[in-house]
């Protein structure tokens, strides 16, 4: 049987790769990855630069990995609807494999090409790996998708088994001679030339040897004490494979395995890293159930949301310049490195839709268009979460205080110090409202706040105020406003 192995941008790996390893085992393997425009065609490809070099990068360890094997990965360019039949009708292949998408647009594209291949005599095969359970797997006792996230971890614990995870092939069957049909096909691997992004030596490295080198990394330094370490800013205390789990470069189940059986000492720390893939889980979960949340609040009563808007504070919090330390430094490594620590996250995102009644979908977009690790599931989760419209979200009366955060989870101030090299001076007592120093004292230090660093661009008691104001003139009238307990 000869089958083609579609590697499709998720799957960046040769270990734990179930279609690879189904193939193998059947016959002739011939390893593919589709250069789709929707991706590759610069000014797309120049909308989400951080994850194209990333996906770059991962692409040319992949295609070095599978030649080591005695094989090698195809490049076929155009869109994955129309060449990946036309590939596997040259090629004479009786099936595609491929790791199954959750995305509504992913599965539109597996529906069209399931279509084309079946009609050429062909057929499509999409097995699990994108997740350590089937979304959808994981019901209430009604039989209905969870809307909370603790009840769906506990149903998750009593119902997932996670064996390990299966070894990478030592070597591949010889690639078999390619049709004329096909070479017209195939072009080279795509180059950040090619693409029009330009290398930012901030992002990190890529490929399947780089993610495990972190998880080994974290385990020897940080993981020991991740249940306390994953919310201070300023140090490295996470395990930064977010970006290896949205490119496969890593599977869910290496990261599970791997950390469940270095943590053993650990419980604690191994609960709760635990529990992040266990929300990873729960946001490829929503999005399958309810692929609407892509466009659309989840929960209806925050349609027609009055959000404002502002052009002077949306570029203020893009450019990192709203005079919150701590939300300045977030948006300052959006854009410098294409990663934002987790908590600074949930901070900057809480300012954005509470502090300046900003749409969150805007800052949605944003973090999609610059993050390394953009993941349309997880992304979507923790935005509507911050808003207070999402699944499973915070109260929406909950509104972060910028400076009080800062202080708990950057208390020295290095975090801000790392990425508002202008603030790097003030001491950490005023490093998170720095409005609050004697001005003398300040321009002693170097800075003059209105010039060399802006002052706050709202007061957080009269944001919060105006947040809640809009959200229970709009809330109540449709039921929505909760109790205040």
């Amino acid at each position: 049987m000869r089958t083609l192995v579609w590697f499709r941008g998720k799957d960046l790996r040769l270990a734990d790769h179930a279609p690879l390893l189904d193939a193998v085992r059947h016959g002739e393997v011939v390893p593919i990855f589709v250069v789709d425009p929707y991706f590759f065609a610069p000014e797309r490809a120049q909308e989400m630069p951080s994850r194209m070099q990333f996906l770059v990068d991962s692409l040319g360890e992949l295609a070095t990995s599978i030649e080591a094997c005695g094989s090698q990965l195809l490049f076929a360019h155009g869109k994955s609807v129309a060449i990946v039949p036309e590939l596997a009708r040259a090629f004479a292949a009786e099936r595609v494999v491929a790791h199954r998408w959750s995305e509504p647009f992913g599965i539109e594209r597996d529906r069209r090409i399931a279509k084309a291949l079946a009609e050429g005599g062909s057929r499509l095969e999409l097995f699990e790996g994108e997740t350590l359970a089937t979304p959808g797997q994981i019901l209430t006792g009604s039989g209905t998708p969870f809307s909370v996230f603790t009840p769906f971890s506990r149903a998750f614990v009593k119902a997932v088994t996670i064996g390990a995870p299966r070894p990478a092939p030592k070597t591949l069957p010889p690639l078999p001679a390619i049709p004329a049909a096909a070479k017209k096909l195939l072009g080279k691997a795509p180059t950040l030339g090619s693409i029009g992004v330009t290398r930012n030596e901030l992002v990190v490295a890529g490929g399947e040897k780089a993610a495990r080198a972190r998880v080994t990394t974290f385990l020897k330094h940080a993981a020991a004490k991740y249940d306390e370490g994953r919310n201070a800013m300023g140090v490295a205390g996470t395990s930064r494979v977010s970006q290896d789990l949205k490119f496969g470069t890593l599977s869910a189940r290496s990261a599970w395995q791997a950390t469940r059986h270095g943590l053993e000492d650990h419980p604690k720390a191994w609960r709760t890293f635990a529990n992040e893939l266990v929300w990873r889980e729960f946001a490829y979960d929503v999005l399958r159930s309810r692929p609407a949340v892509l466009e659309h609040p989840f929960k209806p009563a925050w349609e027609r949301f009055p959000w404002r808007k502002d052009e002077v504070a949306w570029r203020a919090w893009v450019e990192g310049k709203t005079g919150y330390p701590v939300v300045d430094a977030a948006a300052r490594q959006l854009l410098g490195e294409g990663f934002v620590h987790n908590r600074a996250r949930m901070i900057a995102a809480s300012f954005l839709c509470k502090h300046l009644l900003l749409d969150f979908r805007l800052g949605e977009a944003h973090y999609m268009k610059y993050l390394t690790d953009g993941d349309w599931a997880a992304n979507d989760l923790g935005w509507q979460w911050s808003a207070g419209c999402g699944v499973d979200a915070q109260p929406w009366f909950r509104v972060f205080n910028p400076v009080t955060q800062g202080e708990r989870f950057d208390a020295d101030g290095a975090y801000v110090r790392r990425w508002v090299p202008e603030l790097a001076n003030v001491p950490s007592r005023w490093i998170h409202s720095p409005w609050l120093a004697p001005p003398l004292e300040l321009r002693a230090l170097g800075v003059n706040l209105g010039r060399t660093y802006p002052a706050p661009i709202v007061e957080h008691s009269l944001a919060r105020g105006r947040f809640l104001a809009a959200a229970e003139g709009h809330l109540r009238p449709a039921g929505g406003v909760q109790g205040k307990s």
